[in-house]
């Protein structure tokens, strides 16, 4: 994996994180999704709707890029300059919402009136490209995405920055209750002020992590000099390790523990909902005061 991937998965995670949508998705998420099998159901749909968004949008960035190949060096230059310029904004709270570019209908009014798998695929499309504050970090994926000059890893670098808001997304869900008001305070981050004007923890390292990429993307050439974040060595011993995993019988036993695993889930998850009746009907059966004085 390379820097660019990397940093279009860590901007998605801090995209979900910045002060205009911390908590609120990962809120929804918990209160009327729940937990388990469900919350899976639900990211997966939601995600879906990231991907229906954001790969169109980096394949289009990607195919811009790719019509100025031949001038590679001023492609890098003004990438780089755009990226510092967009982590700067970012770290200053000068953010821009990339959805009122876009024509068509608002995609959070659409998804605030419908509901289940629906309203969740709805809220997955509108979150990848809407958002003030995290209008700077879209704006520097994408623009990754074009100085990449190459549509498919485009697209790759779109599904990681989706899949780097909805990991952490499910995360905070499933332990929703756990975190309690002071984890849920830190995620929330801290605003602060600097020479008068007020500014955000979250938005600073973002911007502070967009400039650094700016940078390491001029000192490299667009990343085409930089360092494998693993080593050829320790790659090339990762596939060898791994070669035996190519195995026919290996892959019946991996599908056969995964339906056993979506068994046993279901199975608790039936189970739950067996001892929430039982209790329900015990509570209803069971006289008030007020009843047994009669």
């Amino acid at each position: 994996m390379d820097i660019g991937l990397l940093a279009a998965f860590l901007g998605g995670t801090l995209a979900l994180l910045t002060p205009c949508a911390a908590l609120l998705m990962p809120a929804f998420f918990a209160s009327t999704v729940g937990t388990g099998p469900r919350l899976l159901l639900h990211g997966g749909v939601f995600y879906l709707g990231l991907l229906v968004v954001l790969v169109p949008l980096g394949v289009g960035a990607g195919a811009l890029g790719s019509l100025f190949v031949t001038h590679r060096q001023a492609i890098v230059l003004i990438a780089s300059i755009v990226l510092i310029m967009l982590g700067a904004a970012q770290a200053l709270g000068f953010g821009f919402d990339p959805a009122r570019l876009l024509p068509g209908p608002d995609l959070h009014a659409r998804a605030a009136s419908k509901t289940g798998l629906v309203k969740t695929v709805l809220l997955g499309s509108a979150s990848g490209i809407a958002g003030f504050c995290a209008g700077p970090i879209l704006g520097a994926v994408l623009t990754l995405a074009a100085a990449r000059g190459d549509t498919l890893g485009a697209a790759l670098l779109l599904a990681l920055y989706g899949a780097g808001m909805v990991m952490p997304l499910l995360l905070i869900a499933a332990l929703w209750r756990q975190l309690g008001t002071r984890g849920r305070r830190l995620l929330r981050g801290r605003a602060f002020t600097v020479l008068g004007r007020q500014l955000h923890t979250t938005s600073v390292i973002t911007g502070l992590l967009i400039m650094s990429v700016g940078v390491v993307f001029w000192s490299t050439n667009g990343l085409v000099g930089a360092p494998e974040l693993l080593p050829l060595d320790a790659q090339a011993w990762l596939q060898e390790r791994t070669a035996v995993l190519a195995n026919p019988l290996l892959d019946i036993l991996a599908v056969l523990a995964l339906t056993a695993l979506i068994l046993l889930l279901w199975a608790g998850r039936q189970r739950r909902r067996a001892a929430d009746r039982a209790a329900a009907a015990a509570e209803q059966a069971t006289p008030t005061p007020g009843e047994q004085q009669r």
